[in-house]
């Protein structure tokens, strides 16, 4: 069995929607991470920081974001969601999977929150570069690893609809439309925003 621990509008939407990608059974666990009074303690058994997403599959817990892309393109291969080890576009999969988790993620948020800092004093280093590079990359590939969707591009569908369309950080340039527009038009898509929409009202709203 395939439990997902999950919260709508959140981190784990990319991986929801990988879910619906692959297309196997799984039940998903509310987890409220904006409640009032926290994250039950006994969650950190699953997720030592109390965060969303994690997986459990068959008593294998993955958490993170990347390793649970990697993970699950390993054990449903069929889906077709990955470049297979030795394949060319292999290095380019790796590389924006962890790219969404290392630099845009934080970089996003950052911004978001309106902080001041030195690009070099952090790892993800500044939200503008950060920007620049995803729109270079968009404007040569139909798909952030290139020619064909992969399990990456449900990270970044994800993430740059909510950064762009819901928090407002993203710039609503044409690459980044259009990109969302592409690959929005998948049905698994459909079925992850659909299902978010149902659950969103079981859980804390976001403050913005």
């Amino acid at each position: 069995m395939l439990k997902f621990y999950h919260t709508p509008w959140s981190r784990s939407a990319g991986i929801h929607w990988l879910l619906e990608e692959i297309g196997q059974p799984y039940e998903i666990e509310l987890v409220d991470i904006r409640a009032p009074g926290g994250v039950p303690e006994a969650y950190r058994d699953i997720q030592p920081n109390k965060k969303v997403p994690a997986i459990d599959h068959n008593g294998t817990i993955v958490t993170e974001r990347a390793a649970i892309v990697l993970y699950l393109t390993e054990v449903f291969p069929e889906a077709g969601l990955a470049p297979k080890p030795g394949d060319a576009n292999r290095a380019d999969f790796l590389t924006w999977l962890v790219y969404s988790d290392s630099v845009f993620d934080p970089a996003a948020a950052a911004r978001a929150q309106g902080w001041e800092y030195r690009p070099s004093a952090f790892s993800f280093g500044s939200f503008d570069d950060m920007v620049r590079n995803l729109e270079k990359r968009l404007a040569k590939h139909p798909y952030i690893a290139g020619n064909k969707f992969t399990a990456a591009d449900t990270q970044f569908g994800s993430g740059i609809h909510f950064v762009m369309n819901i928090l407002k950080v993203l710039p609503e340039r044409p690459v980044f439309q259009d990109y969302l527009a592409r690959v929005s038009e998948r049905p698994a898509f459909g079925r992850y925003m659909a299902k978010d929409a149902e659950l969103i009202h079981k859980v804390t709203p976001i403050a913005f």
